[in-house]
């Protein structure tokens, strides 16, 4: 092979008729020519990868940025609604209670401890403020607080049922207590002893009488049952209703009966009508409650 040349020529034609231009290049300086154009191309090239990586880098730091503002602003809010349910929670816990002490079903302590209350609520501190420190407390605390809450509810819901467990058999009991007047008139003769109308002896007068004009309506005063129906010598016609819970309730005098035995009946529903008939010295009704199958004062019911 031939040596390589110490210098290179460079030729230079204009366009326009003028003298061609030229000059010589050593070997080394167009050697390091080549090496530094390589090595300022190199650079170039990495500064633009570089350039278009710190762009793609703050595009993304700015998407994260917005993400994360989203995120807080979802976060704010979900604190605001848990704190707020919180809130109605403690709320709905102090009313459930103070339902069970007007209805009589709450302990003595736990009555002690209602009354003697005050100030605000714990649950109204923001969870915010009790984790601000740390973004992951305060997650990790949101969730401890959803759990308590839904703890509280189940603990509400069982409650509110037994409460309205409660009602529903005073309602029972409401319903199956001779509390109402069966006819509206005057009480000429009160439970208990008195001299007979008929033999001027002294005997237990079982019920009340109640003067009233001829043909007025008896209304039940409590729901139940038509046990009886028929004619005595002594009460004339009438009529015996079982309540339920030892509860009876007995009418006599009457004109006529409407109901038939093994009727139920609700309150306020028409049983007769006020008669004569019996041992009676003018229209009237006689009304006697049974307790347990032993007659006692009406007047104890009534209200």
């Amino acid at each position: 092979m031939g040596q390589m040349p110490d210098s290179y020529t460079v030729l230079i034609l204009p366009k326009e008729r003028s003298s061609a231009k030229k000059f010589s290049v050593s070997r080394p300086i167009l050697v390091l020519s080549g090496v530094v154009l390589s090595f300022l191309t190199l650079f170039l090239l990495y500064l633009a990868y570089d350039y278009i990586n710190i762009k793609r880098t703050h595009a993304e730091l700015y998407r994260m940025q917005t993400l994360v503002k989203e995120q807080q602003a979802l976060i704010d809010g979900l604190i605001t609604k848990v704190d707020g349910f919180s809130t109605r929670l403690q709320e709905l816990k102090q009313f459930d209670r103070k339902i069970r002490i007007m209805a009589n079903i709450e302990k003595g302590k736990e009555r002690e401890q209602l009354l003697g209350q005050g100030g605000p609520l714990r649950e109204d501190r923001r969870l915010r403020d009790q984790f601000k420190a740390d973004h992951k407390e305060l997650l990790s605390g949101m969730n401890r607080e959803v759990d308590r809450m839904a703890g509280e509810a189940t603990l509400r819901e069982t409650s509110l049922s037994e409460i309205v467990d409660f009602f529903k058999e005073q309602q029972l009991i409401w319903a199956s207590t001779p509390s109402r007047w069966p006819v509206t008139g005057w009480v000429t003769s009160e439970f208990g002893y008195r001299a007979s109308p008929f033999t001027g002896s002294r005997e237990l007068h079982t019920g009340l009488d109640i003067a009233t004009r001829l043909g007025r309506e008896v209304a039940a005063p409590a729901d139940g049952i038509v046990v009886e129906t028929g004619y005595r010598a002594d009460l004339g016609n009438f009529v015996k209703i079982d309540h339920g819970r030892g509860f009876s309730t007995q009418y006599g005098h009457l004109l006529k009966i409407n109901l038939k035995e093994g009727t139920p009946v609700k309150r306020g529903r028409s049983i007769g009508l006020v008669g004569n008939s019996g041992q009676s010295t003018g229209p009237h009704l006689h009304y006697s409650v049974f307790v347990n199958g032993v007659v006692v004062n009406p007047r104890k019911y009534l209200n």
